[in-house]
């Protein structure tokens, strides 16, 4: 049914990966600069976000993109505008900087969220990123506000034991999930491999999957919920939505979002993709309240509080517990 949709996300997340994987070789410290929230970004954000919103714009020409970047900073600056434009033309072939610059500029547009639209984080995981550790190009189709397709690339996981770094990880609602090699020139039903949830069925056997970074996931709050619930496997600390793919292809069995604040509100390109793959694999995903997350809202998840991706088998048991230890 979304077979286009699927070899476009695809093709353009491969290619906006393995961008992503040339930039960090070279770029990393010359490159990085600082958004108004103080959070790292370098040009391979710019890169990645271009060359994915480049493919939709040919393919889709009417549905739109909501991204995490927009052009101002480059417009502003030469130097880093001539690096991402070396990077997208390497990559994609486009040369026209007045084009790359307004296929970056489209993820800030307005759009109709109860509508068709794509969101897209062309890096998920900047720290991982920097740090040479994880990170993931995330896109995903929502449609009435449920993520229909989804496409994680980790370019720096692999999609299986024994399997090199660099891996696809995709969903289609309704037709399952499957993980490839980034290098792989599909991932489509039955070219990929498929994915699923594991099978644990008691949640003190299982392993927590949480942030590497202690601001973006409360350690200590979390070592509570397992002792609450008996689980005793040390944590499995990755950074970005390589966590969603962690759990979907049975690496980990739980993943958690507490919220920041009272205030703070998930971005929608944080966990479309990632929350898809989870479920098409088997798993389920809610807000803390077991309510499964909307997209019509906004650019932020507004009406929910925390997010919880598990196997399905225990979610109820992991919301109890976190409501008796973290209540929102």
């Amino acid at each position: 049914m979304y077979q286009k949709e699927l070899d476009t996300a695809l093709s353009a997340v491969a290619v906006a990966a393995r961008l992503c994987r040339e930039a960090r070789k070279t770029l990393v410290d010359a490159a990085a600069v600082q958004k108004s929230d103080r959070s790292p970004v370098t040009i391979a954000d710019f890169g990645s976000q271009a060359v994915i919103s480049l493919a939709l714009a040919s393919a889709f020409p009417r549905d739109p993109i909501v991204g995490e970047e927009d052009a101002a900073i480059l417009r502003e600056n030469d130097l880093l505008r001539g690096k991402v434009l070396g990077l997208v033309a390497q990559a994609a072939g486009v040369e026209d900087e007045s084009r790359i610059m307004d296929a970056i500029d489209r993820g800030a547009g307005d759009t109709d969220f109860r509508r068709r639209y794509w969101t897209v984080d062309p890096i998920d995981g900047t720290k991982g990123f920097l740090r040479g550790d994880q990170y993931a190009v995330a896109l995903a189709l929502v449609e009435a506000g449920r993520p229909v397709l989804g496409v994680l690339g980790c370019p720096n996981f692999s999609a299986g034991e024994g399997e090199p770094a660099g891996a696809l990880f995709c969903a289609v609602r309704g037709e399952g999930a499957w993980t490839a090699s980034i290098g792989a020139r599909h991932a489509a039903p039955g070219k990929g491999r498929p994915i699923r949830v594991d099978g644990i069925e008691r949640a003190a056997d299982a392993r927590f999957c949480e942030s590497v970074e202690s601001a973006h996931s409360d350690h200590g709050l979390h070592q509570q919920i397992c002792d609450r619930l008996g689980i005793t496997a040390p944590p499995y600390r990755i950074d970005s939505q390589a966590k969603y793919a962690a759990v979907a292809s049975g690496r980990a069995s739980i993943y958690l979002r507490l919220p920041r604040s009272a205030t703070y509100r998930e971005k929608i390109w944080d966990h479309a993709a990632g929350s898809i793959v989870v479920e098409a694999a088997g798993g389920r995903v809610t807000d803390f309240s077991g309510a499964p997350l909307t997209f019509a809202s906004g650019r932020t998840l507004a009406e929910h509080r925390g997010i919880l991706a598990t196997n399905g088998r225990f979610h109820d048991s992991m919301l109890a517990a976190i409501q008796a230890v973290a209540p929102v």
